[in-house]
């Protein structure tokens, strides 16, 4: 089965990791250090805390921006469900937003609507790896002071206006999964403009210890001593793991232009094809493709996905709508509120995708998504 995405893994890579593994620290240690300036850097000159995966990302997000009871988090239905959960583990309110018919990305005008005084976090995805409206996004949470939250799982070394992604919002998390654009196994981190956020961020996913003497209640009481003044988890990444984010780091504009070189290469073949509808990229935005979403028309994904499988090419669907899953249908949720995610649902099928893709592959995959349309 030709996957939809894969890691790619060289003996740089393994170097990389066996070297910290010959050395004294495997877990928090220099190496996470290293790794989240070089994460940093890349965003923006913004501090970056590494967690053990995206979802921790933005769980950690949501506390470090005090997300809690009575609050309202605006996000999109087109996501994971960690990009809502997260704010709901914390006590929030999740109101979805519709999304742009064509990109899949949530709307500013629906975003707009929907805002209220209690609205604490305006949470985008940079879909397939295409960044959000963050222009017109941070305006409509600067109005009732809220904050702005970018998913970028899907988008990390992209940009927009020639911003960096990490730059675009004042929250943005990462995921490094191994099927995203560059991995450290399983890994994540929170980018935050505040540093007063992040720091929070960075005491939540340590256990919420807090080792600054100036902000201790029980002063003098020994070089050993630490205090926990709200309760956080072990959200903690290795060095293990660093070592092997700043290695995959190094070719990530590698990555990034291998993405592109696919995408175009699926986007020629299939513009003209009946039954298929083709991705679009907005002016100003430099994606990093993470899937290629193909749209299949006429009510036929379910058919074209189980032929695709049949033949050995590893489609995906991404994503479920979010209030769809029990968990939120249970609490309320309808189906129907948001139009436009359910009709990109309806029609969304991932095309592989990875580095490591050959011309070979994506040429099979063409071909026998034609064949299986005709």
């Amino acid at each position: 089965m030709l996957p939809y995405g894969r890691q790619s893994i060289t003996e740089d890579d393994v170097q990389a990791v066996a070297e910290v593994l010959r050395g004294d620290w495997l877990t928090t240690g220099p190496t996470v250090t290293r790794f989240e300036e070089a994460i940093g850097a890349l965003a923006g000159g913004h501090r970056a805390v590494s967690c053990t995966s995206g979802t921790a990302a933005l769980h950690m997000a949501y506390a470090g921006a005090g997300v809690g009871a009575g609050d309202e988090v605006v996000t999109t239905p087109m996501t994971f469900v960690a990009t809502a959960s997260g704010a709901s583990i914390l006590g929030a309110k999740v109101v979805f937003a519709d999304t742009e018919e064509d990109t899949g990305l949530i709307d500013p005008a629906a975003v707009d609507a929907l805002v209220t005084e209690r609205t604490r976090v305006v949470a985008a995805v940079d879909y397939t790896g295409h960044p959000a409206d963050y222009a017109a996004l941070q305006p409509i949470a600067d109005r009732v002071g809220a904050l702005t939250l970018a998913d970028a799982a899907h988008s990390i070394g992209g940009s927009a206006g020639g911003r960096p992604v990490g730059d675009l919002a004042d929250i943005t998390t990462f995921s490094f999964f191994p099927t995203k654009n560059m991995t450290t196994t399983e890994g994540g981190a929170v980018v935050a403009k505040s540093d007063a956020i992040a720091q929070r961020a960075h005491e939540f996913h340590f256990i919420g210890m807090v080792r600054d003497a100036d902000r201790f209640k029980n002063p003098d009481q020994g070089a050993w001593w630490y205090e926990v003044h709200e309760a956080g988890l072990n959200y903690r990444l290795t060095d293990v793991a660093c070592a092997l984010g700043l290695s995959q780091l190094a070719r990530l504009e590698a990555f990034k232009q291998r993405r592109a070189e696919i995408w175009a290469r699926y986007n020629a073949a299939l513009a003209d094809v009946d039954g298929v509808r083709i991705p679009v990229q907005r002016d100003a935005v430099d994606p990093v493709w993470h899937f290629y979403c193909a749209r299949i028309l006429d009510g036929r994904r379910r058919e074209v996905f189980d032929k695709m499988r049949e033949r050995g090419i590893g489609v995906q669907v991404n994503y479920i709508p979010v209030y769809w899953h029990p968990v939120y249908a249970d609490a309320g949720y309808q189906r129907g509120m948001c139009p436009n995610a359910e009709a990109f649902y309806a029609e969304e099928l991932s095309l592989p995708l990875f580095p490591d893709l050959t011309d070979a592959e994506v040429d099979r995959v063409i071909e026998t998504l034609i064949d299986v349309l005709g």
